[in-house]
C-alpha cells in the first residue's frame, strides 16, 4: 500500500462559496469519486494536504484516504494550484483497488544528456511529452519513466517504442507517438541566416555593380 496517508473530512455542502469558506477554515476542498459510488465532497488540512504533495509522490499515485476508523485505496488524480500564490486550491481523488488496471500518465525523465553526440555539439533537446500515458495496477505505478539520449545525434527522435516499460506496465499510446527530438543548435541556425543575408548582400551589391557598368557603357 502507498506511503502517503490522507485524512479526510466529509463536506456536506458544495459549490463555489462553501469552497471559498473551507479554505478560509485551512483546509483544501476536494472531491472523491470513481467506482460504483457517487461522488462525495471532501476537505484535507491544509498543512497535511501540501505536505503530502511537496512530497513528489501524490498525484498519480497509489495513496490512502483515511475517513474515521475507514479506508480505501485512492488515486489523486488532479490538484489545483492558485495561480498566484501556488497554493493548493482543489483537488481529486479517484476509487480504486490495488489491483485494478487503470490508465495514468508517468513522468518522463531525459538521462545522460552528456553522452548524446547531438547535444555536445551544441543541439538541443526539443521536449514533446513530459510524460506518457500508461496502464498497469494501481499498486504497481511507475515513478517515472526513463529516456535514455545515449548515442543521439543531431536530427534524431525518440518514440514511446524506445521506452524500456516496467514488468506488467504498458504503453497506452501510439508506440510511434514522437517524445522528444534533438535539433541543431540555434546559433547553427543563426549563423546560416547570417550567411544567407551576406550572401544575399553581396549578390545585390554585384547587380548593382553589373547594371552600372552597362549604364557607363551605353553612355
Amino acid at each position: 500500500m502507498a506511503d502517503i496517508v490522507l485524512n479526510v473530512e466529509v463536506r456536506e455542502q458544495t459549490g463555489t462559496g462553501n469552497a471559498r469558506i473551507t479554505r478560509r477554515e485551512g483546509l483544501v476542498p476536494g472531491v472523491l469519486y470513481g467506482g460504483d459510488k457517487d461522488p462525495v465532497a471532501i476537505s484535507v488540512k491544509m498543512n497535511e494536504f501540501k505536505k503530502a504533495l511537496y512530497t513528489g509522490k501524490l498525484l498519480g499515485h497509489l495513496v490512502t484516504l483515511k475517513y474515521g476508523a475507514e479506508s480505501q485505496p485512492v488515486i489523486a488524480k488532479s490538484v489545483d494550484m492558485h495561480p498566484v500564490t501556488d497554493v493548493p486550491t482543489h483537488f481529486d481523488l479517484y476509487r480504486v483497488s490495488a489491483n485494478q488496471q487503470i490508465k495514468i500518465n508517468v513522468p518522463l525523465h531525459f538521462s545522460h544528456q552528456d553522452e548524446a553526440p547531438g547535444l555536445k555539439r551544441g543541439g538541443t533537446l526539443n521536449v514533446v511529452y513530459h510524460d506518457v500515458q500508461v496502464s498497469c495496477a494501481a499498486d504497481h505505478i511507475p515513478e517515472e519513466l526513463v529516456v535514455d539520449l545515449t548515442g543521439l545525434d543531431i536530427g534524431s527522435s525518440v518514440r514511446v517504442s524506445d521506452l524500456k516499460f516496467p514488468a506488467n506496465v504498458v504503453a497506452a499510446v501510439p508506440v510511434d507517438t514522437v517524445l522528444a527530438t534533438i535539433s541543431g543548435a540555434s546559433a547553427q541556425a543563426d549563423a546560416d541566416d547570417a550567411a544567407d543575408v551576406a550572401a544575399g548582400e553581396t549578390a545585390a551589391a554585384d547587380a548593382a555593380a553589373a547594371t552600372a557598368a552597362e549604364e557607363g557603357g551605353e553612355g
